[in-house]
């Protein structure tokens, strides 16, 4: 009886399902896992929004303050495009905002249990294009008078 027992012991079936699955030394590695090798560069890194923009709302807090970032988003039944606002605590270290400015958020280490974004100043339109404020300034760029500049 030993020696049947151990004649079968010694005999390897080759089939998957004489134990009802499939030895774990025969299953392949599975090949959507990055392998370890591989340089990082191969493989791309996504990250969350780091930075956005958005008009203060409430700068009554010290070094502090509120702002409403408007996003647009696909509503879920009809697919138009919906705004959605949503406001962010942000770390003002200057106090140099006001209500209304408009304002860059950078994501930041958590400085307290709501903020994790620094407020930093955007330039302003009127500021990034000086030219394009009066309406002789935009007369003169394209190199026609305009009709209060004829002579009479």
């Amino acid at each position: 009886m030993t020696s049947l027992i151990s004649s079968l012991q010694a005999l390897k079936l080759s089939s998957p399902f004489t134990n009802g699955s499939t030895p774990l030394s025969t299953l392949s590695k599975p090949n959507y896992f990055p392998n370890p090798g591989r340089p990082a560069a191969a493989v791309p890194v996504i990250r969350a929004m780091k930075t956005m923009q958005g008009r203060v709302v409430c700068a009554t807090n010290d070094k502090t303050v509120a702002v409403e970032v408007v996003r647009l988003a696909p509503h879920p039944k009809y697919k138009r495009r919906v705004r959605k606002k949503k406001k962010y605590q942000a770390h003002d270290p200057d106090n140099q905002f006001k209500v209304g400015d408009v304002v860059r958020l950078e994501k930041s280490r958590p400085i307290s249990k709501t903020k994790s974004f620094v407020a930093l100043p955007v330039a302003s339109r009127s500021s990034r294009n000086p030219e394009a404020g009066g309406g002789a300034a935009a007369g003169n760029d394209l190199g026609i008078p305009l009709e209060s500049q004829q002579p009479a």
